[in-house]
């Protein structure tokens, strides 16, 4: 997801997607852990997203 479609969406939305976000994280994680997961690329785009989704929270947050 890119920060423009993220900075569309007002907080609530925000916090939805950051909620998904790090269910899928750790979903990924116990796959890793348990040696299932086949695409080990998905860990560092979910990451990446959490990270997009906490710094256009901090830009709504600090426009107030």
């Amino acid at each position: 997801m890119k920060a423009t479609e993220l900075r569309g969406k007002d907080a609530a939305g925000l916090n939805q997607e950051l909620s998904e976000l790090l269910k899928a994280q750790f979903g990924l994680r116990m796959q890793k852990a348990t040696q299932q997961l086949q695409n080990t690329s998905q860990l560092k785009k979910v990451r990446r997203d959490i990270a997009r989704v906490r710094t256009v929270m901090g830009e709504k947050g600090s426009q107030k």
